[in-house]
């Protein structure tokens, strides 16, 4: 594996909160990462949660926001943030617009020109950024989980369903589930994509559930004061598919909350003692 440079390390609940640089095969240049190590990664590889962010954020905002590692100490749980996407790409069109591009990668392998050759970020999460963590860092990838938000929780409900062997737990806060049917995925997947829906519907929660179940129980929390409820998330349309499907969910809605880090630092103790359980800590 190529080599790693730390950004910065701190010590945080007795663990380390670093952020990290490499250059990317998948993404062709450079990328960016947060790993928080818990005190009993000094013992020896801990399981690891990847936690995807939305639209706009980077690598810091859920390491920052989130407040997940005061209890992913206590469990031994290490953490994993990546960049939403590849950064400074000079693809005309990439940058200015918050829905799409640079910040807005939505966790897939681009297919059109020009976003093909840099916005790769399936096979950055699922595969590059896994083998580069266990090479540099005592982390045991074999015991994974995944989490996100929004559009991050799109890319974890996504790549659970289409790599439930990498997985053995999967969460989400306010997801896309069905960015085929709502404007964020109709404005981004032909932009990435193209015009067939049929290569869209591989990238849709709602249609992945369709084709395979996860083995194991999605746990999902949504803010019922989120101003992109109606619109952009839907979250009716997983509920009934995943009833179709005879997946196991648990929606938990919630009065009063929104789609910001307020909302997800109130209920992130929940998903992690989720992920937990799944990975024999708990």
């Amino acid at each position: 594996m190529g080599a790693i440079e730390t950004v910065s390390e701190q010590r945080c609940f007795g663990g380390v909160q670093g952020f990290y640089r490499h250059e990317s095969g998948a993404c062709g240049g450079p990328m960016r990462f947060a790993l928080y190590l818990p005190p009993q990664a000094a013992a020896g590889p801990c399981p690891l949660l990847y936690f995807l962010a939305g639209l706009t954020c980077t690598e810091e905002t859920a390491t920052i926001k989130a407040g997940a590692q005061r209890l992913a100490a206590e469990l031994g749980l290490a953490l994993a943030m990546p960049d939403t996407s590849p950064r400074d790409t000079g693809i005309d069109g990439a940058t200015g617009d918050w829905e799409f591009g640079e910040g807005a990668g939505f966790y897939l392998d681009a297919t059109q020109a020009p976003w093909s050759a840099r916005f790769r970020m399936e096979s950055y999460v699922a595969d590059e950024l896994p083998a580069l963590l266990a090479a540099h860092f005592p982390v045991d990838v074999s015991r994974s989980g995944i989490c996100g938000h929004s559009m991050g929780g799109h890319g974890a409900l996504t790549l659970a369903l289409k790599h439930p062997r990498r997985y053995r737990s999967v969460s989400a806060f306010a997801p896309i589930v069905a960015p085929s049917q709502v404007p964020w995925g109709r404005k981004a997947l032909p932009r990435y994509l193209g015009d067939d829906e049929a290569a869209w519907a591989r990238h849709d929660a709602c249609e992945l559930v369709r084709q395979g179940t996860f083995p194991g129980t999605i746990l999902v929390d949504q803010g019922e004061a989120d101003r992109f409820l109606d619109a952009q998330l839907k979250p009716e349309l997983f509920d009934q598919a995943c009833a179709e499907a005879g997946q196991p969910l648990l929606l938990r809605r919630h009065a009063g909350y929104d789609h910001s880090y307020y909302f997800i630092a109130s209920f992130i103790d929940d998903h992690l003692r989720h992920h937990a359980r799944a990975l024999g800590l708990a």
